[in-house]
């Protein structure tokens, strides 16, 4: 499963600044891991976002953004945000900011042991 490159490269652009980035494939996608821990990312067309719980239901009411289903289960405070929504770069940060606001406070998930 190939994902958006070029979106993609715009967020890896706009994080670029940051200490601590690692890429991952995961999914079928490209996850930016930020502090060890998953942030923001691609999957087919659309870019994943992991934001804070609380704030998920004021922003899935916007253009293009909706629940994250990746499982068939709605998972809340993990979004979808298709091309209609970050048509710009300030759309696209919005979103982005978004992440790495939560994940300056989201836990990490414990590493299974090899």
């Amino acid at each position: 499963m190939a994902y958006n490159i070029k979106l993609a490269d715009r967020i890896r652009e706009r994080l670029a600044n940051l200490p601590v980035i690692e890429e991952k494939e995961m999914m079928g996608g490209l996850a930016f891991m930020v502090n060890d821990k998953m942030c923001v990312g691609v999957i087919k067309e659309d870019m994943m976002c992991r934001i804070e719980p609380d704030l998920h239901a004021e922003v899935i009411e916007k253009q293009g953004c909706r629940t994250m289903d990746f499982t068939k289960q709605h998972m809340k405070g993990w979004i979808m945000v298709d091309e209609t929504g970050i048509r710009n770069a300030k759309e696209l940060d919005f979103y982005i900011n978004l992440a790495l606001d939560f994940n300056a406070r989201a836990k990490a998930t414990k590493k299974k042991k090899k």
